[in-house]
């Protein structure tokens, strides 16, 4: 039995270093999303929460800096502190501050499984190195669980091997801690040296190493916010990238404390890097995209965004409240035990939640659709019904809509089916297309409201600023309803942004509303306009470099908007 799984001894808790990686959390490994399952305690830095906290059961208590974003210490200023942000030992609203050895041991003595997450891996934290020798001393159980070290993890981002065919040698600096001797050592050497800076010492850094005998014109590459949708890498020589820095306008800027990883060296592929740059290559990579659903209807889809590069930022257009008139829907959840069906069909996670709800409002639960066939459309209304106890008969085995749920359908044959009769709970709004066609196929259907749909409440100011001002670069129009949701919610998105729709339907309504169209889904399928959106981005990207011209974001293009090269 792994360690993670173990329950906690009264005495004495259990404390996982675990390393939470460069930024992404993809980069995050099996183990250490077991740990993160099994806390009850987490202990980070404030952005190296927002990476484990996914993977966290419900009710995790969260222990995070109170420095602000910018909160990893550097090396030699002192223990960083931290804030235990649901302790009631505050004052004034204001948490108690202490070091962070002190909060994991007080939260391990009192036998709970603490998380202590680091950026990068632990063995490489001077700190994690520390607080284990304080587990030592204290007799508290303590497992380590590595993870991706930002020296190594960010250039492969950036498309930087470190080594090549003739395996060159890889030195890693901290220049923040680097000794004259340190530079001397990696001056003379004609390896790969890793550099860990700040932005706005990377001069210093490559002053010290043509100093220390490195040439200047040396190839080096910087990256800054690596392994995120907000990374950006440049390539200079040791003797220019100051200047390069300085006419990508960010420096001197307040981003100049930001962390980055150079990588140095003939060796390094910089001539390369055009080829192997997969990460920022990606199609949509940095846009920021406007997807008008809940987080629940958009899991799917924002997960193949991503993919492709893009930053989701779910906004819902719809709320769902209960029908007016419920009689309809008691009919036919107490027909479900009584035998009226021979098929149930979920086309939404909604109408799984409305049946549900009522299920539990007459204390039934999963085991009332025994002998009932049930059927699904899409992959979060198939895992709603999982979750709910009940494993779908049928889902589209092709498109994941109404017309594809009726490619799959039998026919009724009343030799086979002992009763002709569907409930098809849905949306007041919901189109006749899936019962017009099982009545096609021979089948009686009780169409029921389940939920009404109402427009959502405005999203937050900032998130209609930008929706008005040019802040998205893209927006996913999956129905007409969203749009003319969206429009009244939060306003027309600015011309700058580009507008993706579903189908022709969807197109006109946009364009009703004075909205230029820019790209169009192939069929109707959320996830052919994704992909519809991310050939568009490849297509605009490859011109843009064709031309010679930067590569931008559409919403870098707005009157106003700082343009920046990220290639």
């Amino acid at each position: 039995m792994s360690p993670t799984t173990l329950p906690a001894g009264l005495e004495h808790g259990h404390v996982t270093f675990l390393g939470a990686g460069p930024g992404d959390p993809g980069l995050l490994t099996l183990r250490a999303v077991e740990a993160l399952a099994n806390a009850d305690v987490l202990v980070a830095e404030h952005d190296v929460l927002d990476v484990v906290r996914q993977h966290a059961r419900q009710g995790v208590a969260e222990v995070h800096t109170d420095g602000g974003p910018s909160s990893d210490p550097l090396p030699g200023t002192g223990t960083p502190q931290l804030a235990v942000v649901d302790s009631s030992s505050t004052t004034a609203g204001v948490p108690a501050v202490r070091d962070a050895a002190h909060l994991v041991m007080e939260a391990a003595r009192s036998g709970r499984r603490v998380v202590r997450a680091v950026s990068g891996d632990p063995g490489l934290d001077a700190y994690a190195a520390e607080e284990m020798l304080a587990c030592v001393a204290a007799g508290v159980p303590f497992e380590v669980v590595p993870g991706v070290a930002a020296a190594v993890g960010v250039p492969a981002y950036a498309g930087v091997p470190l080594r090549d065919a003739e395996g060159a040698d890889v030195r890693f600096v901290d220049a923040r801690t680097a000794s004259d001797r340190c530079w001397t050592e990696v001056g003379v050497s004609d390896g790969t040296v890793v550099v860990s800076t700040t932005l706005d010492s990377v001069g210093a850094a490559a002053g010290e190493l043509v100093s220390a005998g490195r040439k200047p014109d040396t190839p080096i590459t910087v990256t800054v916010a690596g392994t995120t949708t907000r990374q950006r890498t440049w390539t200079a020589t040791l003797g220019t990238i100051a200047q390069t820095l300085k006419q990508a306008k960010v420096l001197p800027s307040p981003e100049g404390g930001r962390p980055v990883i150079a990588v140095v060296g003939e060796r390094s592929a910089a001539a390369q890097r055009d080829q192997l740059s997969w990460f920022e290559s990606k199609p949509l990579f940095g846009w920021k995209v406007l997807v008008p659903r809940t987080k629940e209807q958009a899991a799917s889809l924002s997960d193949q965004l991503r993919s492709y590069g893009a930053v989701p930022h779910e906004v819902p257009t719809i709320a769902v409240e209960p029908p007016r008139t419920p009689q309809q829907m008691e009919r036919a959840v107490k027909g479900l035990v009584t035998g009226r069906y021979e098929w149930i069909a979920f086309t939404s996670v909604n109408a799984v939640k409305a049946v549900r709800e009522k299920f539990e409002e007459y204390g039934l639960d999963a085991r009332a659709f025994a002998g009932i066939k049930v059927a699904a459309v899409g992959e979060q209304t198939a895992k709603a019904l999982v979750a709910f106890g009940v494993k779908p008969d049928l889902v589209p085995s092709g498109e994941q809509s109404a017309a594809g749920l009726l490619e799959d359908w039998p026919p009724y044959d009343p030799v086979f089916d002992p009763i002709d009769r569907v409930f098809l709970p849905r949306a007041d709004i919901a189109t006749e297309t899936l019962v017009a066609g099982l009545i096609e196929l021979g089948w009686e259907v009780d169409d029921v409201t389940a939920y009404r749909t109402v427009r959502a409440s405005p999203p937050p100011a900032d998130t209609r600023e930008a929706i008005k001002g040019g802040g998205f670069d893209a927006v996913l129009f999956t129905s007409s309803s969203t749009v003319r949701n969206l429009v009244g919610i939060a306003g027309k998105p600015h011309n700058v942004t580009v507008i993706a729709c579903i189908g022709p339907a969807t197109a006109k309504t946009a364009e009703e509303h004075g909205l230029r169209v820019d790209v169009m889904a192939p069929e109707p399928s959320v996830h052919k306009l994704a992909e519809a959106l991310a050939d568009f981005g490849l297509r605009r990207r490859a011109a843009a470099l064709e031309a010679g011209d930067a590569v931008t974001r559409p919403s870098e293009r707005r009157p106003g908007a700082r343009r920046r090269r990220t290639t």
